[in-house]
C-alpha cells in the first residue's frame, strides 16, 4: 500500500485562537525575536502551506503563539491508498480533505 503524505498548516487558526487577526501583526513579533520577513513574505507564510521555512521561523512562531511544531502542522494523508486485489488490479480509496474556515468573534 502507498500513500504520499502531506500536512495542514494551522497557523491562521492559532493566530485566530489569539485574537491575532492581521497577517502584519507577525511582523514586528518576528522582528523581535531576529526573523526579518517582508510583509509579503509574512502573508504567504499566514496563508499558504510552507513548503521550506528556517528553523528559526519555526520556533519563532511557535514563542509568539505559546505553542509546539505539533500545534501548527498536523499530518494528513494527501492522496488515495492504492491496494492491490487479488486479481492484480488496483483501486483507489478515496480520501477527502476537509477545509477550514477561520471566523472572526461575533460573525456566524
Amino acid at each position: 500500500m502507498i500513500k504520499k503524505m502531506g500536512y495542514q498548516w494551522q497557523l491562521r487558526n492559532l493566530m485566530a485562537d489569539r485574537q491575532m487577526f492581521q497577517t502584519t501583526d507577525l511582523v514586528p513579533l518576528l522582528a523581535e525575536r531576529g526573523v526579518k520577513l517582508s510583509r509579503e513574505q509574512v502573508y504567504r507564510l499566514v496563508t499558504q502551506p510552507p513548503q521550506r521555512m528556517s528553523m528559526d521561523t519555526l520556533v519563532a512562531l511557535c514563542d509568539i503563539l505559546d505553542c509546539t511544531p505539533n500545534d501548527l502542522i498536523k499530518p494528513e494523508v494527501v492522496n488515495a491508498q492504492v491496494r492491490k486485489t487479488a486479481g492484480g488490479e488496483t483501486g483507489p480509496t478515496p480520501i477527502t480533505p476537509r477545509r477550514t474556515v477561520v471566523r472572526r468573534p461575533g460573525q456566524s
